[in-house]
């Protein structure tokens, strides 16, 4: 398996990917993927990565930025999904590794992520690699009509920002 440079040529796959884990209730608030066009403008380009096996991508991570006022430019939201058949392998490890190391390349110094608190492998993929709990947002967001809590999870940069 490599990792690459997530490009427009992986959209199918991505979205799929994406549309699968929304189906799951407890990846994302988003209802459906977008276009790539949208998904493109709303993430930074710098920091999007793929995991392909066999000419096949099993998985995807992203950054996208929290605000467009400047003083939060090096902070961003973390965005890791794994094809259903393809989760247990480590993929999501990688991934978020790749994403943490290339955003610190591009001087993010603070990476955050709101999950569920139900996705239990997101929270651990998290803080196995140096996110931490900083809170707990409780019916922050309604999905389908029934309010939602996040855990709010943080990781700092010890090498960027400082």
């Amino acid at each position: 398996m490599q990792i690459e440079r997530l490009l427009d040529i992986h959209w199918k796959e991505v979205k799929d990917i994406y549309e699968g884990g929304i189906a799951t209730g407890n990846a994302t608030f988003q209802t459906n993927a977008p276009e790539w066009a949208e998904w493109d403008n709303g993430h930074v380009k710098e920091c999007r990565f793929v995991a392909i096996e066999d000419g096949r991508v099993l998985g995807w991570a992203a950054l996208s930025p929290v605000s467009g006022r400047c003083v939060y430019a090096g902070v961003a939201e973390v965005s890791v999904y794994v094809k259903e058949s393809a989760r247990g392998r480590g993929i999501g490890n990688q991934l978020l590794k790749a994403l943490i190391d290339e955003s610190e390349r591009h001087n993010f110094w603070t990476l955050q992520s709101g999950i569920f608190p139900e996705n239990l492998a997101s929270i651990k993929l998290h803080e196995n690699n140096g996110f931490r709990k900083v809170g707990y947002r409780e019916k922050i967001g309604k999905m389908n009509g029934v309010w939602r809590d996040t855990l709010l999870l943080e990781r700092r940069s010890k090498s960027t920002g400082l």
